[in-house]
């Protein structure tokens, strides 16, 4: 059967009608893709700011605050327990109250200015690790332009006229997801998808027969 221009106007004609007889289906032709447009477009975010982190500096000196007003300005974290002990900080987050908890060492200071390089501890919440990873990301360059000002500058191998700053260590452990497999988070949020999908088309299919 060859194709006809007619019909398929007349196709479409009766299709309209339809949905202007059944509000109900109209309704959802137009509010799920909607509902999936904003959903898919907005709400997941890869690349989430304003991540709440507790700060555990025993020291509370200017290093400390130097490095926490760096984390801040990069719009990653949030320091929401600037001045927490290392008992508390494990139980925010245990709890899934704060994503990163970040440890200065008391001594941090003293090493800086006797030309060591100290580390700071960053235990991140691995439980999400695309969530985590931008954030992580950035530590290293934050922890550079925290600390340019404060630390020592060595010499250049084989140029001593030539110095290069020292930066401090940053170590990182995930907690809950060390090996930052995603499937564990990616698998779950498909599977509404890909049912959602293959109700619809079985829905389809089931109508016009």
């Amino acid at each position: 059967m060859s194709f006809s221009p007619t019909r398929l106007r007349a196709l479409l004609r009766k299709e309209f009608i339809q949905m202007r007889r059944d509000r109900v289906t109209f309704a959802m032709m137009l509010g799920v893709p909607i509902m999936q447009l904003l959903l898919f477009g907005y709400a997941i975010n890869s690349d989430p700011r304003d991540m709440p982190a507790a700060l555990v500096a025993p020291a509370q000196d200017r290093f400390g605050r130097s490095f926490a007003a760096a984390l801040e300005n990069s719009g990653y974290y949030r320091i929401t327990h600037p001045a927490a002990s290392a008992g508390e900080a494990e139980r925010l987050i245990t709890r899934g109250e704060v994503s990163f908890v970040v440890t200065v060492p008391a001594d941090f200071g003293r090493r800086m200015q006797q030309g060591d390089r100290p580390q700071i501890l960053v235990e991140a919440d691995g439980s999400d690790p695309s969530a985590t990873s931008g954030a992580i990301a950035a530590l290293p360059r934050l922890a550079d332009s925290a600390f340019r000002r404060d630390r020592p500058a060595e010499p250049v191998q084989g140029a001593p006229e030539i110095v290069a700053p020292r930066a401090p260590e940053i170590i990182v452990h995930r907690r809950y997801n060390p090996e930052g497999v995603t499937q564990y988070n990616i698998v779950p949020g498909l599977l509404g998808v890909i049912l959602q999908m293959t109700m619809v088309m079985m829905t389809a299919m089931a109508l016009t027969r």
